[in-house]
């Protein structure tokens, strides 16, 4: 099916009931539960989607006895349903969202949102319930200057024309694993031990930009030519931790994304020389102009967080 024109006139949208049905019915892939979440019949859903098969002009749905599956066509436009129908509820929360309640929109890469602001977003949100926080975990730069996030969270150099950058966090790297990895007689004690494991490389697609692999902290470590082709390949930065802490091999990653793991004992440090520092950091994002109270609230909330990094860690 091809994309719908962006000049068709509103009066030609099916019926809002009838995408309704068919989104709950497909997301369920069944016609009674979709009935129950909408509180109405199977009968009213059956007929809220025939009618929109007549809109389309074949069916949405093969039926077999209670199960359906989607066909071809409802395949294509059920993913474009729900993410409309999750832009209406993001629009239906900004209309019945309580008044002087301010949304603030925060845009950071994914492995430091997983791993750096999400286990710390509770404090900001319990210091200051009247400021929503919605977060784009995204790889690629976010329009800060036109306005679409308030706060962004980039990993670079810092040249950032034209917006407000502030240094965040050292986004120095060191080698990771699982404790487990620890035990034994393979167990490594210097860095070129390190080339008898399992090596995680992270791709750079989750940053803006290069990432320091394993060449590189070889190099630095004094051991040339080291052969790390080998290993697996993840593309993010989190993944790579997780895979190291199910023992599956030794990652590179940023040291304040993994300070909490370390805390808990699911990750280790094989040797205390193993730091590799670089250029890169973390760096903080806003636009020039005065910035409203919420984002200065956010601001200053996120810069103390990240100059007392292991404070948080006493609640686990």
């Amino acid at each position: 099916m091809s994309d719908p024109s962006p000049s068709v006139p509103l009066r030609r949208l099916p019926p809002l009931n009838a995408l309704r049905a068919f989104e709950a019915a497909a997301r369920h892939l069944s016609i009674t539960d979709a009935a129950k979440e909408l509180a109405v019949t199977s009968g009213a859903v059956s007929q809220q989607i025939r009618l929109l098969e007549d809109h389309a002009g074949g069916p949405l749905f093969n039926r077999d006895g209670r199960n359906v599956v989607l066909t071809d066509l409802g395949g294509e436009l059920y993913p474009i349903l729900r993410a409309g129908f999750e832009h209406l509820q993001r629009a239906a929360n900004l209309v019945y969202r309580p008044a002087g309640r301010r949304l603030l929109t925060i845009a950071a890469p994914p492995s430091f949102t997983a791993k750096w602001l999400a286990p710390r977003l509770a404090h900001f949100t319990a210091a200051h319930p009247e400021i929503e926080v919605w977060i784009s975990a995204d790889a690629q730069p976010s329009d800060v200057a036109g306005g679409r996030v308030d706060v962004a969270i980039r990993y670079g150099r810092g040249a950032y024309p034209d917006l407000k950058v502030e240094h965040l966090l050292a986004a120095d790297v060191l080698p990771i694993c699982s404790p487990a990895l620890l035990n034994g007689q393979d167990a490594p004690k210097a860095p070129e031990d390190l080339l008898r494991q399992t090596l995680i490389h992270t791709r750079p697609s989750d940053f803006e930009e290069s990432y320091p692999d394993w060449p590189q902290w070889f190099a630095a470590r004094g051991v040339a030519n080291a052969e790390t082709g080998a290993g697996v390949r993840v593309d993010q930065c989190a993944i790579a931790i997780e895979t190291a802490a199910h023992g599956r091999g030794v990652a590179l990653a940023p040291r304040a994304l993994v300070a909490g793991d370390l805390a808990r004992g699911r990750l280790v440090i094989p040797f205390a020389d193993g730091l590799l520092k670089t250029e890169l950091a973390y760096y903080l994002v806003t636009r020039k102009s005065n910035a409203p109270e919420s984002v200065r609230k956010f601001v200053r909330w996120l810069t103390d967080e990240a100059t007392h990094p292991d404070e948080w860690l006493d609640e686990l």
